[in-house]
This record gives structure tokens, C-alpha cells and sequence, in this order.
């Protein structure tokens, strides 16, 4: 028998951030989630497995609107015409708490829930299967819920269906923690499990398993998503592999520009960095490319402080590149001057002075407040949405300009040198 695996649907979860670009291919991230899940219905039917397992956050939290629920109801229509049932149990996002009673909609007959009070069991005895599990109520769930799952049942084949960020994990809070011994322990065939959003397989006494999310929605979540699929005969796992049904794919593209000499040529280094990203990427799989630049250049002052305009010089070599299937997100700028501080010291001109009165300058008490003063009423006229973009807008308001000062004013000597040098006949 096969079954799918998946878990962090999150169905029409938020653009966040995304209104800051205009020329952001808004209704393909939009509609992303839904076309990656309806992939998966696809491959769930092409492989005619004889079930499906959601391990938690199917939704995003409490519906827009009706239609959520509505397009789910209409994708495990689908599955039931197969005769194909799906077993959904509910994590944080989604916990009892966080969805409004007038969003709950009849489901079809096929769609079997765990319970949030106790774990239940779902027994397949055409299959010899039981899966075991129990969904949030609440969603800071900070119980340890594997210990109160059911006892294998003898001579079955046994899923325990969890939503859990098992051990810990820097990227998710530590809902329902358990220990992958304490999993174990238990003596279940395999392990469902969802909370995590990037893909993972621990194969010991039981297969523990998160398949990652389904579809990317951030930068902070690049490279391929999807679900599992697991053939079984009797109680032997015979394979666990991904199936990759995600719409569009982040990346994200470190670019070391030590070689350039100027903005120009920053920017070559940047296209042929991303003719290769496209060479080895699917032809049919979007990218979202956040472009970072790294690197001890001389192009280090050109570059500083002009990450929108490098990114619209960026948008068009991406156009030119790969059409529709390539959009650049961002374009931050980590590089350092080539030009030394000793260098810049030993100059007999007002370089050498700016540089002093700089170094000064993060110590200066009375200099910061006045910059502070001088700066605060520009920061209030500025659109929330900026402050995402621009993080040293953070310092200005909050007042925080001695790191500020400290961080900035060797790229500001590193830019008034470059355009010195440029003027130099």
C-alpha cells in the first residue's frame, strides 16, 4: 500500500511584506499555495495511494473568508470520487482556538480529523493500518502530546500523526516538544509529523519523518518543498521519497564581486551568477532570488547605499534571462571597501580629515544628539513599509545612531573616495 505524507499547507496564507514591489508577480505568490496543494491532490490520484495524511496547519489561521474552506472541500472532493481518504489532524495555526466557529464547514465523507481533546485512533482494516493522533486545541500547545498516543496495535501497520517541533528547532517555537526516543518508544511504524517547515527523515526503530512545507511562501524558506510518499508491504517500509509539487522555488544567490572595479561591472558578475542559477534550475519552476553581494571590492563605494537601483539593473538583466520564471526579491549589499582606513589616513586631503572627525564622531554625544534631531522628523514622514526595507530606520527613531554612525561612515569614506578617484584626471 502507499500513502502521502504532507503537513504546513497553510492555505492562503498572507504576501507579507510583498506590497513593498510593485513588480512582484503578486497573483502566482498569491495563489501559491493552492496550486501547490492542488499538485499534490494531482499526484495522489496519479499514484493512486490509498490514503492521506495531513500533519497539521493545513490552514493559515481563521479564513479570510469561506472560500478557504470551500477549495479544500473541493480538492478532497476529488480524492473521494477515488475512493481515496485523507486524515487531517490541526497544529498551531490552525488549533481549535485560532479558527472561528462560522469557519468550520461540513467536509466531505472522506476527511476523517483527529480529536484535540485525547488521541484517537483510525483504523483501515482493509489495510491493516491505525493511525494514531490528536490535534491542537489550543494554539501554544507546550504539552507533550506524544505521551498520551495509544499503545500500537499488534500486528498492524501503525502511524502516529503529530505536529511538533520534536527536540527543538531555531525556526519554530517549541510547540508539543517530545524527544525522537520518546517517539520511538512507542513502537509505532512510522512517524507523520508536521510543525517544521523544512524536510527531514530519521530512520532508527521507527521512520520519523517531517516533509517540510508544501509550498515556499518566504526568502526564509528557498529551495525545493513538498510532500512524502510512503510504500509499504505488510510492516516493512519499502521506500519514503519526495514528491516536489511546489508552484515557485526562493533562492537565495550570493554574488562575490571582489573582482569588480565598479558598479558596471558588479552587475555582470551578478548576470552571469544568475545565467547559472537558471541553467541548473527547472525549466518549469519560477524563482524568487534574493541577491546578496559580498566580497573586498573597489566597487564597494560606488555600490553603497544603492541597493534599489541595483536591484531595477538587476530586474532587467533577470527579464532578459528568464522572462516571467525569474523575479528578483531584494538585492542586499555586504561588501567592504578594498581602500584601508590606513590608506584612507595617510591621504593629506579632507578624505583624511572626514575620516578623523568620523571616528570621532560615535563618541560624540553631543554630535549624535543633534543627528538625532536633525534626522527623527524625516523618519516620521516615511511609510511603515519602508522601516521593512531600510533596517537602519530602526536606529534613527529609536535612537540608537552610535552603532549607526559606527557601521556607516567607513562605506560613506569608502563612497567619497571612489567618486574622488573617478573625478582624478
Amino acid at each position: 500500500m502507499k500513502f502521502i505524507h504532507t503537513a504546513d499547507i497553510h492555505l492562503d496564507s498572507p504576501l507579507v511584506g510583498l506590497a513593498n514591489y510593485p513588480d512582484a508577480p503578486a497573483e502566482r505568490l498569491r495563489t501559491a499555495t493552492r496550486d501547490a496543494f492542488t499538485n499534490l491532490v494531482s499526484e495522489a490520484l496519479r499514484e493512486n495511494v490509498d490514503f492521506m495524511v495531513i500533519a497539521g496547519d493545513l490552514y493559515d489561521g481563521s479564513w479570510k473568508d469561506v472560500n478557504t474552506g470551500i477549495f479544500f472541500a473541493r480538492q478532497m472532493g476529488r480524492l473521494q470520487k477515488a475512493g481515496i481518504p485523507a486524515y487531517v489532524l490541526f497544529g498551531n495555526h490552525d488549533a481549535e482556538s485560532e479558527m472561528t466557529k462560522t469557519m468550520r464547514l461540513e467536509l466531505p465523507s472522506n476527511v476523517y480529523v483527529f480529536d484535540t481533546r485525547k488521541a484517537t485512533t483510525h483504523r483501515l482494516p482493509e489495510l491493516n493500518v491505525a493511525l494514531h493522533g490528536r490535534s491542537f486545541q489550543d494554539a501554544a500547545t507546550a504539552e507533550n502530546l506524544a505521551l498520551t498516543y495509544p499503545d500500537p496495535l499488534p500486528g498492524w501497520f501503525n502511524i502516529g500523526v503529530l505536529h511538533t517541533a520534536l527536540e527543538g528547532n531555531p525556526a519554530h517555537a517549541n510547540y508539543a516538544p517530545c524527544s525522537v526516543a520518546q517517539l520511538e518508544a512507542k513502537g509505532y511504524d512510522y512517524w507523520a509529523l508536521g510543525h517544521v517547515h523544512e524536510h527531514r527523515i530519521l530512520r532508527g526503530k521507527s521512520s520519523i519523518v517531517f516533509p517540510g512545507n508544501l509550498q515556499g511562501r518566504h526568502i526564509r524558506e528557498t529551495g525545493a518543498r513538498g510532500a512524502i510518499l510512503v510504500s509499504v508491504d505488510g510492516q516493512e517500509i519499502q521506500s519514503i521519497e519526495r514528491l516536489l509539487v511546489d508552484v515557485l522555488r526562493w533562492h537565495a544567490l550570493d554574488v562575490d564581486v571582489t573582482p569588480a572595479n565598479d558598479l558596471a561591472e558588479a552587475v555582470r558578475l551578478i548576470r552571469t551568477s544568475l545565467e547559472q542559477l537558471v541553467a541548473k534550475s527547472s525549466a518549469t519552476i519560477p524563482l524568487a532570488v534574493r541577491v546578496t553581494l559580498f566580497g573586498k571590492t573597489a566597487a564597494h563605494g560606488e555600490i553603497f547605499g544603492l541597493e534599489g537601483q541595483i536591484r531595477l539593473q538587476v530586474l532587467a538583466e533577470a527579464a532578459t534571462i528568464g522572462g516571467d520564471r525569474l523575479w528578483i526579491e531584494k538585492v542586499r549589499v555586504n561588501t567592504t571597501a578594498s581602500v584601508s582606513e590606513a590608506t584612507l589616513a595617510a591621504r593629506s586631503d579632507a578624505l583624511a580629515d572626514l575620516q578623523t572627525l568620523l571616528s570621532e564622531a560615535e563618541h560624540d554625544a553631543t554630535f549624535l544628539e543633534t543627528l538625532q534631531t536633525a534626522l527623527q522628523p524625516l523618519t516620521a514622514k516615511m511609510p511603515p513599509q519602508l522601516f521593512e526595507t531600510v533596517p537602519e530606520l530602526h536606529a534613527i527613531r529609536t535612537g540608537q545612531l552610535r552603532e549607526l554612525v559606527r557601521v556607516t561612515a567607513p562605506n560613506l569614506l569608502a563612497h567619497l573616495a571612489s567618486v574622488a578617484e573617478a573625478a582624478d584626471p
